[in-house]
């Protein structure tokens, strides 16, 4: 890849040659790939809009970030401020860089959300979106072209698995009983965490940064490459999990007032706030294993409150109503009755 990168290096250099009045301009629309922004537009929709679709659009986007991170341990793949002295690390990312993280999630996220509409203008500002996304990585020295390719590739594929077979794996899902959804969920999460620890001791061993690598090269990339998969698989396990116990408790309908669906948002975010104030608290800093834990049970506990704690909450509270049962085709993505009916 080394001759393929160095050809990458002059469109790098020619992007981040447009003008330091753009940085912040760049900053900015990268967020719209981040997994901040995932939080927040993954809860809107499912606190307030239409949580069928919000289930969906998780389980998508969190898939497909347990796929990345898996990736980037077997690739092992520079950034271009690592790869080249001459390229600026504006930003400053301590996991590998194949695929790109933001080029996926951008993808997974907001082609999500269009696939749902009829309307194509929703389909090119989506589009729009996601391009942006991958000029401001190669913009801030994050990413090669490649590495954008290789993350809009599996979004595809994991929009093109979750579109054919939603319904068959919804179908099956369905049929299991709680506890075996719940074990599921935690074996689907640990699986690829395990094989991303097990691939790095076999392969990368003793692993250090090639002499071609001229750039500055973060320390132990490795094992913030792994707590990234760790904080990924942490993630689908507290969603699908909580999503399958709402399920099974009747589901949750996202329609309301907007002063309801107002009031479920603020105290939904707050209870975020909330869980990673006392995260930082209570485990202000880990390294190595102790970081890959503490990720994966963060990232658990705030997927959980997002699927079941805050709707739950937002029951108890009468800001949201379980909804009339519907027929099969309406059910929620695990389970649920009339999330498709909202």
């Amino acid at each position: 890849m080394n001759a393929v990168w160095d050809a990458e290096i002059g469109v790098v250099e020619w992007v981040q040659s447009w003008g330091g009045w753009l940085q912040a301009p760049m900053q900015g629309v990268s967020v719209l790939g981040s997994q901040a922004m995932l939080l927040v537009v993954v809860t809107l929709v499912f606190w307030c809009l239409h949580a069928g679709l919000g289930a969906r659009t998780f389980v998508a986007v969190s898939g497909g970030a347990l796929l990345v991170g898996l990736l980037k341990i077997v690739l092992y793949a520079p950034r271009p401020s690592w790869y080249h002295h001459a390229v600026r690390p504006i930003a400053a990312p301590t996991t590998f860089g194949a695929p790109s993280a933001h080029a996926s999630t951008s993808l997974l996220l907001w082609g999500s959300l269009a696939l749902r509409s009829r309307r194509r203008w929703i389909w090119g500002a989506a589009a729009a979106v996601v391009l942006a996304v991958g000029v401001t990585r190669i913009y801030l020295g994050a990413h090669f072209v490649t590495d954008l390719l290789a993350g809009w590739l599996v979004a595809a594929a994991v929009l093109w698995a979750a579109l054919r077979y939603e319904a068959a794996v919804t179908a099956r899902w369905r049929s299991l009983p709680l506890s075996a959804q719940v074990g599921l969920a935690l074996a689907l999460s640990l699986a690829p965490l395990l094989a991303a620890a097990g691939w790095q001791a076999l392969v990368h061993a003793g692993w250090s940064p090639p002499e071609a690598w001229t750039g500055g090269v973060p320390p132990r990339i490795g094992a913030t490459s792994l707590t990234y998969v760790a904080g990924a698989a942490g993630g689908f396990f507290g969603g699908a999990a909580g999503l399958s116990v709402l399920a099974a408790r009747g589901w949750y309908s996202a329609a309301g007032s907007a002063v309801s669906r107002t009031a479920r948002y603020v105290i939904g975010i707050s209870g975020v706030v909330l869980i990673l104030a006392v995260a930082g608290v209570a485990v202000p800093e880990a390294a190595g294993a102790s970081a890959a834990v503490r990720d994966y049970v963060l990232f658990a506990v705030l997927a959980a409150w997002c699927a079941l704690g805050a709707p739950e909450l937002f029951l108890r509270m009468g800001l949201a109503e379980r909804p009339e049962p519907a027929a099969p085709n309406e059910q929620s993505p695990t389970g649920g009755p009339g999330a498709g009916r909202e």
